[in-house]
């Protein structure tokens, strides 16, 4: 290992994930969609936080749209 590094010369690469990095945002969700997420959570082994990410980008990939008629 050098003792000094030319930071200079070391060329660096763009980040190829810099496009896909999260923003960090609070929202307010009820308590019965976490426990869902949750228990998917527990039987996937993937975390909950995943789960709804994964959720909300495959509703935008999609484009889905929310059923809103209040009856």
């Amino acid at each position: 290992m050098l003792e000094e590094y030319d930071i200079d010369n070391l060329n660096p690469r763009p980040n190829p994930y810099a496009k896909e990095l999260k923003k960090q945002v609070t929202i307010k969700i009820a308590p019965f969609i976490i426990d869902y997420f949750k228990e998917e959570s527990a039987e996937t082994g993937i975390p909950y936080q995943t789960l709804i990410n994964l959720y909300l980008a495959d509703c935008a990939k999609n484009k889905k749209k929310i059923d809103l008629n209040w009856k």
